[in-house]
């Protein structure tokens, strides 16, 4: 089956550095097949058979931890999960110079349309909605630092999240598909 892990808080700000062709060579040792990363931001797809998520979560977080040192949470969702998310996504929505969308990517525990309850969102600036394993976000660019979603870094469940943006999102729905093939 074709997955994608999206690592929480890797190569940012010249943090938690991990070189994507040694972290390609740890899903190998440990059972991934077909494995491609996409961009430095920690976007893995590949195949593996007959486990859950939530124990290829654990296994990747372990050999991550083993390899570089590195407490990195794996958050990992299947080409099923993408699909939803990419069918959600409204054709229009872009990340470029006008308008920012991303893709906020959930947690198990917080994979629950009441998500948006903890959101501060602000209507007339933020269109904000939940599809299952993710919550959707879009604003035009000039009001971003109005945005009630600014709020959510720093917040309880904001760590129980990772985000890409669009663009991203879409291709490595891309790439999963391709895997599939």
């Amino acid at each position: 089956m074709v997955y994608v892990a999206l690592l929480r808080g890797i190569n940012v700000g010249g943090k938690n550095k991990i070189d994507m062709k040694l972290l390609k060579q740890v899903f190998e040792r440990v059972g991934m097949s077909s494995v491609v990363t996409y961009i430095n931001s920690g976007n893995i797809i590949f195949t593996v058979d007959s486990q859950s998520k939530t124990a290829i979560s654990h296994i990747l977080e372990e050999a991550i931890h083993t390899h570089f040192g590195l407490q990195i949470k794996v958050l990992v969702r299947s080409l099923d999960d993408m699909k939803t998310i990419i069918h959600s996504l409204p054709d229009s929505w872009t990340n470029d110079k006008q308008m920012r969308s991303d893709v906020l990517f959930l947690w198990d525990e917080i994979n629950d349309e009441s998500v948006l309850n903890q959101l501060v969102i602000k209507p007339d600036l933020d269109t904000v909605k939940y599809v299952p394993g993710a919550i959707l976000w879009s604003i035009e660019k000039k009001y971003i630092t109005k945005s009630g979603m600014a709020r959510l870094i720093g917040s309880k469940i904001y760590k129980k999240i990772t985000v890409r943006n669009v663009n991203t999102t879409r291709k490595i729905y891309e790439l999963m598909q391709a895997s599939k093939a």
